[in-house]
């Protein structure tokens, strides 16, 4: 009989999550339900907004995760098995399976995608990091050609294609990260025009250098430093686009705020979201993506953490900042 295993929550965290917020559940499956097809998952995402689904917080874009339920994430996986005309045996799926192995589904529930010369780009640019920095940037952002951009987390899954978008689109682009060799990744691979670290660099005076009229566009991943940095640095009509703040997600509090009035002083604009209310428009930002991807205009890199098991551990790297990259588990071969 085959095996199955499943991390489902125990318990909500406060402050960072970890292997003891978790139960490892070891399970025989049984035979296929008719109407269902089984799918083996290959890979499973590891992302900021996951801290927020353990919460309580029943007034999010989402309902949190309920105790005993698998964990939520998104992923991808290949059909091993079918009793439904909507699923063929070696489909490749995409859609929130969970931190789960194998997952049994009924049709609608998870979605048929091309077989690419690589499953992984279903993790980055035609995956729901390529769609965010897409419609955060283009939609919200509304960028114009010889403007100035500026990303916070700028060597993530999101912030890399944000800035690879925005090249695109005729923009000058800075990007802010956390190690040397993330900044020169985001110049000498990425084609930024420029890139600070946080740890050493002075973000302010390097913000004002790079931009002395003041940035016109600035997408925010990350919140803390960087953010105040930027915030202070907008150009008069700046738009902000907020699409994660990873420092306060652990309940960290920040004990330097921003001047707010600098929103009235500069005539800001600041725009958060989240992309659950964009479902419909998915299926043009994949074909822009995949566009942009052929003509060589998107690179990105996966940072791929082995055994699902070790799921709970690897995600805090979102956090400490050592990962590089869109950050996913292998839980199976393709």
């Amino acid at each position: 009989m085959m095996q199955n295993l499943r991390l489902t929550l125990k318990s909500r965290p406060v402050g960072r999550l970890g292997p003891e917020h978790f139960d490892r559940v070891e399970e025989d499956l049984g035979p296929l339900e008719d109407g269902k097809a089984r799918v083996r998952v290959v890979y499973v995402s590891l992302d900021p907004a996951m801290r927020g689904w353990v919460s309580d917080d029943t007034k999010s874009y989402i309902p949190p995760v309920q105790i005993g339920d698998t964990m939520r994430s998104l992923g991808v996986g290949i059909v091993e098995e079918s009793k439904t005309d909507a699923y063929k045996v070696g489909d490749w799926v995409s859609g929130t399976p969970g931190w789960t192995k194998y997952i049994d589904v009924a049709p609608g529930d998870i979605s048929v995608v091309p077989q690419l010369d690589r499953i992984e780009h279903y993790m980055g640019v035609l995956g729901l990091p390529g769609v965010t920095a897409y419609h955060g940037l283009v939609t919200e952002g509304q960028p114009k050609d010889g403007e100035t951009l500026c990303v916070t987390g700028a060597a993530g899954s999101v912030g890399s294609l944000v800035g690879q978008i925005g090249k695109a689109h005729g923009m000058r682009v800075i990007g802010i990260a956390g190690t040397q060799e993330k900044c020169d990744w985001l110049v000498n691979e990425l084609g930024f025009d420029a890139a600070l670290n946080y740890k050493t660099d002075d973000l302010s005076k390097g913000l004002a250098e790079f931009a002395p009229d003041g940035i016109d566009v600035h997408f925010e991943n990350v919140g803390g430093a960087p953010f105040k940095a930027a915030f202070r640095n907008m150009a008069a009509h700046g738009r902000m686009i907020f699409c994660g703040f990873i420092s306060a997600y652990n309940g960290e509090k920040d004990p330097d705020p921003v001047d707010m009035t600098t929103i009235i002083r500069r005539r800001l604009s600041l725009k958060g979201f989240t992309m659950p209310d964009h479902y419909a428009a998915y299926p043009m930002m994949f074909q822009e993506l995949g566009k942009l991807l052929m003509a060589g205009k998107l690179k990105y890199r996966l940072d791929i953490e082995e055994g699902l098991e070790n799921a709970p551990v690897a995600f805090n790297k979102l956090f400490d900042g050592s990962n590089t990259g869109k950050l996913v588990i292998k839980v199976s071969e393709l």
